[in-house]
């Protein structure tokens, strides 16, 4: 029987190799078209960060922040989609998208669009390579629960 002390040794000191590998994280983009057919042109990034938080803000961020916790949740989704995609990761992120849209005060309409980039610096030159494209969905038969 194993000791209760080595299991539980993992959990309180943490391993340093929890990473596989270092590389950047996708960048979810989405675009809303009048139909299934119409190319995407206005590529929008799926909530940027902020390029600048107060003292404040990032004190609050540490004991409760949802919204950047659902982030994560989908930069996972992003991430299994460029390995292993599943219609499940799709789901999540549109309907995570499908949900900030709905929230707008104007009514958004159409159909919903969204592709990963990643983004890498490369010297002086900022290289983005688009790794995925959703089919496009219409907003309306998104269930945004």
């Amino acid at each position: 029987m194993p000791n209760p002390l080595q299991l539980l040794l993992p959990a309180l000191i943490p391993s340093w190799n929890f990473f596989d590998v270092i590389a950047p994280s996708p960048r979810v983009e989405f675009a809303v078209t009048s139909s299934a057919e119409a190319a995407p042109e206005a590529w929008r990034e799926f909530r940027p960060r902020p390029h600048r938080l107060t003292p404040g803000t990032m004190a609050a961020r540490m004991l409760w922040n949802p919204r950047w916790n659902e982030s994560l949740f989908l930069v996972s989704c992003a991430e299994r989609l460029i390995d292993n995609p599943t219609a499940h990761s799709e789901d999540e992120i549109f309907k995570r998208i499908a949900a900030d849209l709905a929230r707008q005060p104007e009514t958004v309409e159409g159909w919903l669009a969204f592709r990963l980039v990643f983004v890498a610096r490369e010297d002086q030159a900022i290289l983005r390579e688009v790794l995925f494209e959703a089919s496009p969905r219409a907003l309306a038969e998104i269930d945004v629960r």
